[in-house]
């Protein structure tokens, strides 16, 4: 029985009737549920932002970035899936990516292309507890009728419904126009809930590095206009910065005389900083939850010059660089200033702990692998509610971690992203060997450890082959 409302309105009212919060929420955050602004780069890595070691050795300092920590919560372990899609997916869901990504035997063979219509979403069970849901940004979890983000729990949509790197193609040489029906430009996209999305202008590189400016600035209107209204307003804000093709806006091109890469930097520093004053403008400061995070680690091309600092690796590997990149949060008065943990934390666990925070509802019909973070994050434990994440590459199961260890069944060959099969599986320390270059270092002292790396292993292979997968269509 799907889990989706049609009782949207019914939900709303009764979440604000019986939301009394058992957190220990401060009195202004007590009047009304939280906003929520969610800013997500694209292939964004670890050493990037200042508190990060990046900013100024980047070639451009982000102040604004750096509040955010400084006024909350920063994590120096969070993790994520190893590309767009299944992190997006993982993001929306509170689910691994591989179980939106499953299919039953037989044709159509293949995996889904981001996430069916059975699936609940961030935007769905914030819709439930009475929010006005905004995106701006690229969605990349179809593009097909009935899974555009308004389909999926969005009031409106603003931005791309794939990958930026189409952006290559209008103004290359060698992509003649019409060459195959399938082959099409991607364009800017905009709807409301319950309207088939309309086709704006072609993705080209112009258009790509004019776009994020337009993201922010849409994002803010929203926040403008749902500031007015009784109801709190969820905004999510994923911008295309730093994928492939990176140019900077006309007004960051050369700002830095440090590249290209920090002119986007700076640019994006600038945009969150005008979300950030825009939030702070309106009075909503203590009442809004901004997060500002990246769906995976840098660009896998090397050309694109991206930092993951001190990991090994970039996107779609089984490495740090891949699946460790910056979260920050800040709630005044409920996440207290200044925390800093490499205590594990994964995006999945954002579903359960926002449904906490905000009196929403958690689907119980189907695995849920996120966990509830809000102890943690008020400063209430120092310990994560988790001590183990999974990792794929695609739907191949590659490893896992437990705490500071880490059990790879699978390596990669990082210049030609060759799959190599381990005769025995690799094992690191990431406090000892943060760059994953040793995997036999101190092993003989800690042969125990395989014990609960294979605990984790088995216990979630169980679980997904007692798992049915999403029972609609792509």
């Amino acid at each position: 029985m799907p889990y989706k409302s049609s009782k949207r309105k019914l939900m709303a009212a009764i979440t604000a009737i019986l939301f009394v919060p058992s957190l220990a929420l401060s009195s202004s955050a007590q009047e009304r549920q939280p906003n929520i602004v969610l800013v997500l780069m694209d292939n964004f890595g670890y050493g990037e932002v200042g508190v990060y070691g990046g900013g100024a050795l980047r070639g451009a300092p982000t102040p604004n970035i750096d509040s955010i920590a400084r006024e909350g919560f920063q994590s120096t372990n969070f993790n994520v899936e190893a590309e767009c899609t299944p992190s997006r997916s993982a993001l929306m869901t509170g689910r691994y990516g591989i179980r939106t990504r499953q299919r039953p035997e037989g044709p159509p063979r293949g995996v889904w292309y981001g996430i069916t219509k059975w699936e609940v979403t961030l935007a769905e069970m914030l819709t439930d507890a009475g929010y006005a849901t905004g995106i701006f940004g690229k969605w990349h979890l179809g593009d097909t009728e009935g899974r555009f983000p308004v389909d999926q729990g969005f009031d409106e949509w603003y931005g791309l419904p794939r990958s930026t790197d189409r952006a290559f193609w209008p103004d290359s040489d060698s992509f003649p126009h019409g060459v195959h029906d399938k082959v099409v430009f991607t364009r800017v996209m905009s709807a409301k809930r319950g309207e088939k999305p309309t086709e704006g202008e072609v993705l080209n590189r112009a258009k790509k590095a004019a776009l994020d400016r337009e993201l922010t600035d849409k994002a803010i209107e929203f926040i403008r206009r749902e500031s007015k209204n009784d109801k709190p307003f969820f905004a999510y804000v994923p911008l295309t910065q730093t994928h492939e093709p990176v140019d900077a806006h006309p007004d960051f091109k050369g700002s830095t005389r440090n590249g290209a890469f920090a002119d986007v930097l700076a640019q994006t520093d600038k945009y969150v900083g005008d979300l950030l004053q825009t939030v702070d403008e309106l009075g909503l400061k203590n009442d809004t939850i901004f997060i500002f995070t990246s769906d995976n680690g840098r660009e896998g091309v090397p050309r694109s010059f991206g930092f993951t600092g001190p990991w090994r690796g970039s996107m779609f590997s089984p490495y740090e660089g891949s699946l460790r990149v910056p979260f920050l949060i800040r709630w005044p008065g409920v996440i207290p200033a200044g925390q800093v943990s490499n205590e594990i934390i994964h995006q999945i666990d954002l579903f359960p702990t926002l449904a906490k925070f905000v009196g929403g509802d958690v689907p119980t019909d189907r695995v849920i692998d996120g966990a509830d973070q809000t102890d943690f994050l008020m400063g209430k434990t120092t310990k994560s509610a988790r001590e183990s994440v999974i990792i794929y590459i695609g739907n191949t199961l590659f490893g896992a971690k437990w705490r500071n260890w880490k059990i790879l069944l699978r390596e990669m060959d990082e210049d030609s992203y060759a799959i190599k099969e381990m005769a025995y599986p690799s094992i690191y320390n990431l406090i000892i060997d943060p760059k994953e270059e040793v995997p036999e270092l101190n092993y003989l002292d800690d042969t125990w450890v395989d014990f609960p790396l294979y605990d984790v292993l088995e216990d979630h292979e169980a679980s997904i082959a007692q798992d049915p997968g999403a029972p609609d269509d792509p």
